[in-house]
């Protein structure tokens, strides 16, 4: 599942809102649809290194029959068709969050139009699980790609065996560290790069079809039905290798926000699709006519002279499937956090002019490390294509179930028609799923298990903040009771501003109440300042800020944000200047409160939830940098609070 994602690549992208707006008659520009193809297809598009010589990994010791090659390029080549162009060409495209994709967008979607708050806490369950696979998926496709490219070497000299882990090790960590500069930076050139991939994959396999143009027969299902009913449990085993064929998938869909629908169906249907079903049918023949070439198909496919060149640009291709699975890490990271199911996090803007160009260190590092551990574990892609997968198929089922309840709630699909459709594709994600569940002991645990790490990470993260919410609101002041109180008071109002955050815009914030305490004053100019997120990627024009005067001097501020939008608080209040309210940066002072957490006398959550959550507590990142407040015009009140 690459990339719900990987939203940032470079300014050529300026081109891509007119895609999304429309193409006209003359349809996509040729530099958006390039750039689709440097951002939508790096996964799927380095998938011919190591799908098919997985699949044929598993067949007997004895030479392959030419009705087995035709079965595995049947299987092979309708998977494509169905998940890739039915499922989400055709029709999970159809279902855009404002323009937006991706299956956190899905999931906020699917619970718009759900009104029980049990069916929105199951969907928003199902939506986190196939965003904890992709976290999972996104630590083994730089893994499995560049030592798959790198493998090239072996079929210049065997000698260069030895070379194949080290030059791996040094392109992850040369990819990992440049993180910093930005997508602008480092994927100029991702585009052009994958232009010359495609094409010249795509012209390898046909020279090798021309000339053996019997392996086209594999078209028909037939050739697939025959090879499962003939090999029976082997055959189901293979599927586990042939569902390789499709990861990036969810790419296509992740991605539509930055490029719109039209480019992304154009260049799969036109140009991705047919290269690589080339590809994948040259190789087919080429072990038809060398059942040697078995070893290798995809770097014996040309010319002993093209082996190098081709090594050097799987390498590169390669990179840019890792750096799309990178930055889509980077984007679902961030949503995650504005929606409540991570920490605050580190997010450093990489570009002036661009929201979505952002880098998170944390984020990066652990994939670092877990990509570097990987590769040195598993030391070659033949033994990490047995941890990947389950992963990806858990995702497609994770995005059939959110599908379908959008189509049948916003699209007014029958019920009959929305289980045939998307409960078929469940059923087929879900066998390719039970195959790879044979892999588990093999090294699909690895991404399972860190599906299900980062799940407990993020439940405990949202039921621990519920909990404290709830303590809060216990222990707060109605803000309606406040303001009653406050003309008898004689409270002295000093000079100044003084901005409160707070989480619920109805209750006292406990910064305030500790001022009033310890200061016995309150400032002339007061806003209580409260920050939504919306099931929308991006706030509208009208939505960003809504303003209500509660008493003389006294202001409530609601601010609003997309789950993809970073808060920026200052920049903001400076916009309500328009509407009346005199904020000056230098004048004002921003309370905020910080929690000291510890554990309660009867702990509401499981010790070892309480555990992690006060872990994630204490090595969040502060409102202070989050919100990307002064930090010399801030005063922090602290409190302690036992949950």
């Amino acid at each position: 599942m690459a990339s719900p994602t990987t939203d940032e690549y470079c300014r050529i992208m300026s081109l891509s809102q007119r895609a999304s707006e429309g193409t006209g008659r003359s349809g996509p520009q040729l530099s958006v649809l390039i750039a689709v193809l440097g951002v939508v297809y790096g996964d799927i598009g380095t998938s011919p290194l190591y799908a098919l010589k997985a699949c044929f990994d598993l067949m007997p010791g004895h030479a392959v029959a030419q009705w087995e090659v035709l079965g595995l390029l049947s299987l092979i080549f309708w998977s494509l068709l169905l998940i890739v162009t039915v499922k989400y060409v055709l029709l999970v495209m159809r279902a855009d969050n404002h323009g937006e994709g991706g299956i956190l967008a899905l999931m906020a979607l699917a619970q718009r139009v759900c009104s029980s708050a049990r069916v929105r806490s199951a969907l928003a369950l199902v939506g986190i699980c196939g965003a904890c696979l992709f976290f999972g998926d996104g630590v083994i496709t730089p893994a499995i790609s560049v030592l798959s490219a790198v493998e090239g070497l072996e079929t210049i000299s065997p000698d260069l065996a030895e070379f194949v882990l080290p030059i791996s090790a040094a392109v992850i960590l040369a990819l990992f560290a440049v993180q910093w500069l930005g997508t602008r930076s480092v994927g100029r050139v991702f585009g052009l790069v994958m232009l010359v991939w495609f094409t010249a994959i795509g012209v390898l396999g046909a020279i090798e079809v021309a000339g053996h143009p019997l392996v086209l027969r594999a078209i028909s299902p037939i050739y697939g039905f025959d090879f499962c009913v003939a090999h029976g449990w082997l055959a189901f085993v293979a599927l586990g290798s042939v569902v390789l064929a499709v990861t990036g998938a969810e790419a296509l869909y992740a991605d539509m926000g930055h490029f719109g629908a039209a480019p992304i169906r154009m260049s799969w249907s036109f140009f991705v699709l047919p290269s690589l079903v080339l590809n994948y049918f040259g190789q087919g023949a080429l072990v038809l006519h060398h059942p040697e070439a078995i070893a290798n198909p995809f770097f014996l496919l040309g010319p002993e002279w093209l082996r190098l060149p081709m090594v050097i640009l799987a390498t590169m291709a390669t990179v840019i499937a890792s750096q799309a699975l990178i930055s889509g890490a980077y984007s679902i990271a961030r949503q995650c956090v504005q929606m409540g199911f991570l920490p605050r996090m580190v997010v450093r803007h990489t570009s002036q002019t661009e929201e979505g160009q952002i880098y998170l260190p944390q984020i990066n590092a652990a994939l670092a490390i877990g990509v570097l551990l990987l590769v040195f574990a598993f030391r070659s892609s033949d033994r990490l294509a047995s941890a990947n997968g389950s992963a990806v198929t858990g995702a497609f089922m994770c995005t059939c179930v959110l599908a379908l309840v959008v189509f049948r709630r916003q699209f007014g699909w029958s019920r009959f028609a929305s289980i045939v459709v998307f409960g078929g594709f469940f059923v087929i994600d879900a066998t390719f799923f039970a195959a790879n569940s044979l892999k588990i002991a093999d090294g699909g645990w690895v991404p399972l298990a860190l599906g299900l790490a980062l799940l407990a990470v993020m439940t405990s993260w949202k039921r621990g903040r519920d909990l404290l919410f709830a303590r809060w609101k216990q222990d707060s002041l109605p803000l309606t009771s406040f303001l009653a109180r406050l003309p008898q008071s004689r409270t002295v109002r000093v000079p100044g501003m003084a901005v409160f955050l707070t989480g619920n815009p109805d209750y006292v914030p406990a910064a305030l109440l500790h001022n009033l305490k310890h200061n016995k004053v309150l400032h002339e100019k007061v806003l209580f300042v409260t920050v939504n997120t919306l099931d929308s990627p991006n706030a509208g024009p009208g939505e960003r800020a809504e303003l209500a005067e509660l008493a003389p001097g006294i202001h409530r501020v609601v601010l609003r944000y997309g789950f993809m939008e970073s808060p920026n608080i200052p920049r903001a209040l400076e916009a309500l200047n328009r509407q009346g309210i005199e904020y000056d940066p230098m004048k004002a002072s921003f309370f905020l409160g910080r929690e000291t957490l510890v554990p309660a006398m009867v702990p509401k959550m499981p010790l070892w939830r309480l555990w992690l959550f006060l872990l994630m507590a204490r090595n969040s990142v502060s409102a202070t940098e989050f919100f990307r407040i002064p930090s010399d015009r801030v005063v922090e009140l602290g409190v302690r609070v036992a949950i």
